[in-house]
């Protein structure tokens, strides 16, 4: 009789192989042996003009830099239709999910979510395919937008309004039932926003899908692994989240995932990529970096380092890669 454990490396194993046939195709976790997975940080020193001041003007171009960085395309429309794929015609929905549980002082920036669909727009995706959405309405609104849900445009959507799937779905500790604006996409674009976390150590691509699940607290147990890589092990999940393009324009680097003014910096970065792995891993390594700058222990030493990456870069998962020797890392 087959073990759980083998059952679950063939479920893996079956769920990437799916997954390579239908995402980029452009070298991230679906052929790791042969392509190294990019993760691109352009960055502005000058997005943030002074703290709490941002400069929403310079975030187009930083995002235009971005995705033609990641893409190798001159001009930034030729990456986003790259992006896309082929099978992503103007009918296609395409979500972003946004991140604001932390509150308007530390949520996904309004202007990089705009900038991000005012490119949709360009490379052919319809407004009225194109949704935002959170878990809850107190957080859309950290994020900037009410709860909308108008035929025609551009929809924002609360799951705490617009609901979730009645059946749950489940891959290792995590059973799930899924928010209906995710079930509705064709694909998902993660827009989380990089903070410490005070049990999983990091919140940033990977953990952002907590907010696409009804009842999120179930999974935080251990330090949120491996109910991080088992959620994102799950189909829809796995299969529909193809991009992400983080927003590192501000950071909370303790005390997370709240708001903490007195420790709040500004990369004044975003970091973009495929492999949810990859990107987590250079986003870890970031604050690490910042809090020793700050004289804080490592992640470690304060007993939440974020295992969750190593759990869905294993072979059980094989989210992607955690190893900086099969990353090309560009700093742009």
């Amino acid at each position: 009789m087959e073990s759980r454990r083998e059952f679950l490396k063939t479920a893996a194993t079956g769920a990437l192989l799916l997954t390579s046939k239908s995402a980029l195709g452009l070298g991230a976790a679906a052929d790791q042996q042969a392509h190294k997975s990019r993760v691109v940080i352009a960055r502005d020193p000058q997005v943030y003009s002074s703290p709490s001041h941002l400069d929403e003007k310079r975030v187009p171009a930083l995002l235009d830099r971005a995705v033609a960085s990641w893409t190798g395309e001159k001009k930034p429309i030729d990456g986003w239709k790259r992006i896309l794929g082929k099978d992503l015609g103007p009918n296609k929905v395409i979500g972003l999910k946004v991140n604001g549980l932390g509150g308007k002082g530390i949520a996904t920036h309004p202007a990089l979510t705009r900038a991000i669909c005012e490119c949709l727009q360009q490379a052919g995706i319809k407004p009225a395919n194109i949704i935002i959405w959170e878990q809850r309405t107190g957080f859309l609104k950290a994020c900037g937008f009410e709860h909308s849900d108008n035929p025609g445009s551009i929809r924002t959507l609360s799951s705490e309004i617009f609901g979730y799937e009645q059946n749950p779905e489940s891959f290792g500790s995590a059973r799930v039932n899924l928010a209906k604006a995710l079930t509705l996409c064709d694909m998902v674009i993660g827009v989380p926003i990089l903070k410490d976390h005070s049990m999983a150590g990091v919140t940033f691509a990977m953990k952002n899908m907590f907010g696409v699940v009804e009842k999120p607290f179930e999974l935080h147990g251990g330090g949120c692994n491996p109910a991080v890589a088992d959620l994102n092990c799950i189909p829809a999940i796995r299969q529909k989240v193809r991009f992400t393009i983080g927003d590192a324009l501000s950071s909370v680097y303790e005390g997370g995932p709240s708001f903490h003014p007195d420790r709040l910096w500004y990369p004044n970065a975003l970091i973009v990529g495929e492999d949810r792995v990859a990107v987590d891993q250079i986003a870890w390594q970031m604050i690490e970096k910042k809090r020793a700058e700050a004289g804080l222990p490592t992640l470690e030493s304060a007993g939440r380092p974020p295992r969750y990456i190593a759990t869905g870069a294993d072979a059980a998962h094989g989210l992607g890669t955690n190893d900086r020797g099969r990353m090309d890392v560009a700093e742009v």
